[in-house]
């Protein structure tokens, strides 16, 4: 089962779940801590605070925002997220899932890029997920930007080879590479590539 560390608020309280974690790798992962030997899955989890840069290539809108800071993800910086990578089609906000976000922001650390990430998809509402499924055999019926797990994207001053070959190497999720459309999809799913 796919993991999923998604953000919630309620009443300006922020909490973080585990979701589909699945059982067996929660449970070792708490058997690491406890015997010392976790070692973070993204390298960015350590340090003062962690902040994403976007431009909307359908809204032209532009958003640097801190997600993360003090040990803590920032319901703020998070929401403006969420708004930011919605559903440009229907306007439908989602919880953006903060493993994509933190494997975001260690990517863009390991390119070492000034730029913006330039989002072509974020999140998808299920009727636009269905229609464009429907058009088109390239997007999947059940695909992970409808659960705020995947982002379609380009960095610019970084050819699209070496955003796919810096992302596959992380090992942290599903790497599609479409060099035609111009962008490369990523997400917190399983490993695979395509």
């Amino acid at each position: 089962m796919a993991r999923r560390i998604g953000c919630s608020y309620d009443k300006g309280e922020f909490s973080v779940s585990l979701g589909d974690l699945d059982r067996r790798r929660f449970l070792g992962i708490g058997m690491a801590a406890a015997a010392g030997l976790v070692v973070p899955a993204v390298p960015a989890m350590a340090g003062a605070g962690r902040a994403l840069s976007f431009r909307n290539l359908h809204t032209g809108e532009r958003l640097t925002a801190t997600y993360w800071s003090g040990g803590r993800y920032l319901s703020d910086g998070c929401r403006q997220i969420d708004r930011l990578l919605r559903d440009h089609r229907t306007g439908d906000v989602a919880p953006i899932s903060v493993e994509l976000l933190d494997l975001l922001h260690d990517l863009h650390r390991r390119l070492d890029a000034a730029a913006p990430f330039e989002v072509i998809s974020g999140y998808r509402s299920p009727r636009t997920n269905s229609r464009l499924a429907a058009a088109s055999s390239g997007v999947a019926r059940r695909s992970l930007h409808m659960r705020g797990m995947a982002v379609d994207v380009r960095l610019p001053g970084c050819s699209l080879k070496r955003l796919r070959t810096t992302a596959r190497a992380m090992k942290a999720g599903g790497v599609g590479f479409y060099p035609r459309s111009g962008f490369v999809h990523l997400d917190v799913g399983r490993v695979r590539y395509w």
